[in-house]
């Protein structure tokens, strides 16, 4: 499916159908909650072009993936579960998505996940249908992402250049943010950010009782999600303190944009057009993520359709999953260079088929391959998330998706597959 990415609302909106296709073809999308909020937040929008809310809203939907898209768990119901011990938060550059079932058939285990109702909810805007409770909840939505950070919480860091010096660069901010998250006093850390997040006393002795029990670690140790979303929160409360957010535009949506990096942990590459975002992502990323310009990534998009474009009408006709099941090994693709960083060294040496037209489609080898997928879906029983170990040992992992049959100009599927009753029924 390829590496995992996440993308703001801009860039998709760059995006024409095709160059969408490309997209949802080579990355595994994670999906923010961040992004099907702001995105039902433009019903609430006015809209110009003589547009109503819900066709730009539709619009969306339909480039957003589909086939490789997945929802990510909201922020704040990992950082819960992360504090409350549930579970431990993997920051591995997989998108968190919820729902999994875990399954075996015969020898092989495996976790099968149905729709998200996030995923249905972009199969219904599509189509122009939006449920009342989404109209209602759209404003209140928007208000409560402008209402997120306090002013009253910004000028408190005032205080703190006193002692640290005023930040004049995001470089000297990360610094600053650093050394708060990592102070040597982890109880101090460990309170201080809790109260800045919003955790109520009573939910802090909990907690502060669980880390004494795991021997007093630094906040890193102890709930490394909690310290990223942390960090993130520091970033911008000093930051803005400091005034050097008021050089970017926008100003009424710096903290939705800022909100973007609470799930950096969950993909391999960040990209987006936002001015914002290009001046901050970098200080959070690891050495083995990237971020991509949102113009650049477009452009790679547009040159993968024009290369596609020129194959046979007969191979393009037998979809894109028959030919492109991997991207052009060439490496002025955009696209081949970011697979060589984020994928396995030998994603260059899986066999596909050609891409000139002239290889021998075997319509049997499809069919079989659908059958296998079916199989497990059907055929698995469910067992208990013990029975599987960890994610490193699942052998199947299968996510049931209504996909649309074709995007823009390109047929996705061979005829028979199109043609024939779901995969996963």
């Amino acid at each position: 499916m390829g590496p995992s990415l996440i993308f703001d609302k801009s860039t998709l909106q760059s995006l024409n159908p095709d160059e969408a296709m490309w997209l949802d073809n080579f990355y595994l999308a994670n999906i923010t909650p961040l992004f099907f909020v702001e995105t039902l937040g433009d019903l609430e929008k006015e809209v110009r072009a003589g547009k109503t809310p819900e066709q730009v809203v539709g619009n969306l939907a339909y480039k957003t993936p589909d086939m490789g898209g997945h929802v990510n768990v909201h922020h704040q119901s990992l950082i819960q579960g992360e504090l409350g011990a549930q579970a431990p938060i993997e920051m591995s550059g997989r998108p968190v998505i919820s729902g999994g079932q875990p399954v075996m058939l015969e020898n092989q285990s495996g976790v099968i996940f149905q729709e998200s109702p996030e995923a249905e909810a972009f199969k219904r805007w599509q189509k122009g249908e939006f449920l009342a409770i989404e109209r209602s909840i759209a404003k209140k939505w928007r208000q409560g992402l402008k209402n997120n950070y306090s002013v009253e919480n910004s000028k408190m860091f005032h205080q703190f250049f006193t002692a640290l010096g005023t930040p004049k660069t995001f470089k000297d901010v990360k610094s600053q943010v650093d050394m708060i998250v990592n102070m040597e006093d982890a109880q101090a850390s460990l309170v201080f950010g809790l109260s800045i997040m919003g955790i109520s006393p009573k939910a802090q002795e909990v907690i502060l009782k669980r880390w004494e029990k795991t021997g007093k670690k630094s906040i890193k140790e102890f709930a490394p999600y909690f310290a990223h979303v942390l960090s993130v929160d520091l970033f911008f409360y000093i930051g803005t303190a400091a005034n050097l957010f008021s050089s970017f535009p926008h100003a009424q949506t710096h903290n939705i944009d800022v909100a973007y990096l609470y799930y950096l942990p969950f993909c391999n590459i960040f990209v987006s057009n936002d001015k914002l975002h290009i001046g901050t992502v970098p200080f959070f990323l690891r050495p083995d993520q990237t971020f991509v310009n949102g113009v650049d990534f477009k452009a790679d998009l547009k040159k993968l359709d024009e290369h596609y474009s020129a194959l046979p009408e007969e191979t393009k006709n037998r979809g894109v999953v028959s030919f492109a099941f991997i991207p052009p090994t060439d490496d002025s693709f955009l696209v081949a260079r970011l697979w060589d960083k984020h994928m396995s060294p030998t994603w260059k040496e899986i066999k596909t088929k050609k891409f000139d037209g002239t290889d021998k489609i075997d319509p049997e080898a499809d069919r079989a391959a659908v059958e296998r997928i079916r199989r497990f879906a059907k055929d698995s029983k469910p067992v208990d998330h013990s029975a599987i170990g960890s994610s490193d040992d699942v052998s199947q992992v299968l996510s049931k998706h209504m996909v649309l049959a074709r995007k823009g100009k390109w047929r996705r599927f061979p005829p028979e597959v199109e043609n024939s009753r779901p995969i996963l029924d």
